[in-house]
């Protein structure tokens, strides 16, 4: 096992009366190592630091002028998912960061009665060595998420540095950063505006557990999406333009839900409109049938590089399985006759 990297650091009387987590935070990073605040506080408790030879396990300890602070860096340690070799659509990759277009189908993280064939195993495989280690350990760093069956752009973070700068992006959501995601959905049904913004606070449902809700009374938590029509499909079928404000898990799928206009092929919140399948044409019907999953993409995906300030403006085109939905729902039925 390789040895850990000692970094030394003097305390300067500016500095003196500062916390010891947050010296490390600070002059760790100035010194080329790419430490969280909350990665340092575990290295402190773990004995990784000594203040004039004194090992210090306490992160608020506070450091004082003329201290010399040692800080060991363990090497990271392998990551636990196994390494699979799974292709992947990169749009976009550097030496810090990655984006790719996800197939529906495909599962983020591992997890129970996921434990292999995701995403971290098939990025683990991809990035190799140049996988930093994040939280002290070599793996992606996942910073927002899309549901297994939502296909579109996601962005992973590769070191350390990168996965700080999009946590705080992601955390933000756009509304005072670089942040752009916009997500296009089929909905059932035809709003009557043009568009509009849902501000609805989600929660886990009352009485099932694997789905989320609109809850009152300070239970959820805030969650904003706006939203366009793109086209209309007669009067059974919409594609519609999310923006999110918030991510909140399932949020765009429940929204949706909750103004009358939920996602094709979503069983868990769209469960209600099955029976709108028969105002489809054949064609319609088929290819919803073929669909097996939630209308919905993620489209757009635009953001300031964390590291390098470039800005990432970033699209992805509708899969084959939303382009034949498309292409059918275009198909619209004649009128019924009396």
């Amino acid at each position: 096992m390789s040895n850990p990297t000692r970094v030394q650091l003097d305390v300067t009387e500016e500095r003196a009366g500062e916390r010891l987590d947050r010296f490390l935070a600070e002059r760790a990073s100035a010194s080329g190592h790419m430490l969280s605040r909350t990665r340092l506080k575990a290295l402190i408790l773990e004995g990784q630091v000594r203040v004039g030879g004194r090992l210090i396990a306490d992160p608020s300890f506070s450091v004082r002028c003329g201290d010399r602070i040692e800080l060991d860096i363990p090497p990271p340690q392998p990551a636990e998912p196994k390494a699979e070799r799974i292709a992947l659509n990169i749009v976009f990759e550097d030496a810090h960061l990655l984006v790719l277009d996800k197939p529906a189908g495909l599962v983020v993280h591992p997890a129970a009665g996921h434990d292999a064939g995701t995403l971290v195993n098939a990025l683990i495989a991809h990035c190799g060595e140049s996988l930093s280690g994040i939280g002290g350990v070599k793996r992606p760093g996942i910073v927002h998420r899309l549901d297994k069956d939502t296909s579109g752009l996601l962005v992973v973070a590769k070191t350390d540095a990168a996965h700080r700068g999009l946590a705080a992006l992601f955390a933000d959501h756009g509304r005072s950063g670089s942040l752009v995601r916009t997500y296009h959905a089929f909905v059932w049904g035809a709003p009557e505006r043009s568009g509009g913004t849902i501000d609805a606070p989600i929660g886990r449902h009352s009485q099932s557990r694997e789905k989320m809700a609109v809850v009152g009374d300070g239970r959820g938590r805030p969650a904003v999406t706006h939203w366009a029509v793109m086209e209309r499909f007669d009067a059974i079928a919409s594609l519609i333009a999310c923006r999110l404000e918030t991510g909140r898990t399932h949020q765009i799928r429940v929204h949706l839900a909750g103004i009358g206009h939920p996602l094709l092929g979503d069983s868990v919140y769209g469960a209600g409109f099955k029976s709108k399948a028969a105002l489809l044409t054949a064609a319609g019907r088929n290819a919803l049938g073929e669909l097996g999953r939630q209308a919905l993409h993620a489209a757009v995906l635009g953001f300031q590089h964390p590291i390098t300030g470039e800005m990432l403006a970033l699209k992805s085109p509708l899969p084959p399985d939303l382009e034949r939905l498309a292409a059918a729902l275009c198909s619209v039925p004649p009128p019924a006759t009396r």
